[in-house]
């Protein structure tokens, strides 16, 4: 597959992409996500009262429960809405220019998906016949956990969508409509993306860890938007890879409030960080995969 679909893709973007323009949007996209959230706070502040707002908020922030979880995912739709106002009032675009060729978006985000979930299934039935291969505890049990699923599922769509309208869409369109070198509107978009996943406080010495293979999977992300000309793969991708994370087997101590089961090993200890390299490994696997079944 070569990058000749993300002409298409940039097209709508060349018109009007002066770099003050983008990075005007970029204030924008996080000015309407942050006003919006303020806005809800300061809603739930009046609602809860003082004395349940803050453990409200603690919960929220941290996925701690399944309604904390849910709500932490579906408050992303404040960020979706950012990038659709920047396309109209910076760029004079249509929103939709923001997915891609719209016949595609959803078959990619099938396969890119379907591929990740295979790769992640074998992987955890390989890992748990290893020999000291480390063990889950139970998190939420069978029957709440899918009464719990269908607002799970939509929430992550929101949480991975939002990302991905921001990241590969908008700020990847803008920059290949301005540059030519896939240096530039691959991995600019992958670093800042990357950077905003940096959380000292909850990974502790292994947050620069995670930063990385963030990165490397928003480059891997944008390496296929390139190839097909809209956000559908790096979507599925996305959001299979978070749905695993999140629903299936999630990390101990943070956004474990829709896991199946929970991770006995913690962010912040040694162990996560063969955890990562494991990822990276599937993430290249998965890459490789996910080239060959879209060429289809």
């Amino acid at each position: 597959m070569s990058y000749a679909p993300l002409a298409t893709y940039v097209a709508p973007a060349r018109r009007r992409s002066a770099l003050w323009r983008t990075a005007l949007g970029l204030l924008l996209i996080f000015g309407v996500y942050a006003a919006i959230l303020a806005a809800v706070a300061a809603l739930l502040f009046r609602l809860a009262g003082q004395g349940r707002f803050q453990p409200l908020a603690t919960d929220i922030a941290l996925g701690e429960t399944p309604w904390g979880m849910i709500a932490l995912l579906w408050s992303f739709a404040a960020l979706a809405i950012g990038p659709m106002i920047a396309v109209r009032l910076l760029h004079g675009r249509s929103i939709r220019t923001l997915f891609g060729r719209g016949s595609t978006v959803l078959r990619d985000f099938v396969k890119a998906a379907a591929t990740l979930m295979v790769i992640y299934i074998l992987g955890i039935a390989l890992s748990s016949l290893l020999p000291g291969a480390e063990g889950t505890l139970p998190g939420l049990d069978l029957r709440r956990w899918l009464s719990f699923l269908p607002l799970a599922l939509i929430g992550i769509g929101i949480q991975t969508l939002a990302e991905e309208l921001v990241f590969r869409g908008y700020l990847l369109q803008q920059l290949a409509a301005r540059f030519r070198s896939p240096l530039i509107y691959l991995l600019l978009p992958s670093i800042l993306f990357a950077l905003l996943h940096y959380e000292p406080g909850v990974m502790g010495p292994n947050a620069i860890y995670v930063v990385a293979a963030t990165g490397l999977f928003g480059l891997v992300a944008a390496d296929l938007t390139a190839r097909t000309g809209s956000i559908g793969a790096a979507w599925g991708l996305h959001f299979a890879n978070n749905a695993a994370a999140l629903l299936f087997v999630s990390s101990g101590g943070v956004l474990q409030g829709l896991a199946l089961r929970i991770s006995t090993v913690a962010p912040e200890t040694e162990g996560f960080v063969s955890m990562i390299v494991i990822d990276v490994v599937m993430l290249a696997v998965v890459w490789g995969l996910c080239r060959l079944v879209l060429r289809r």
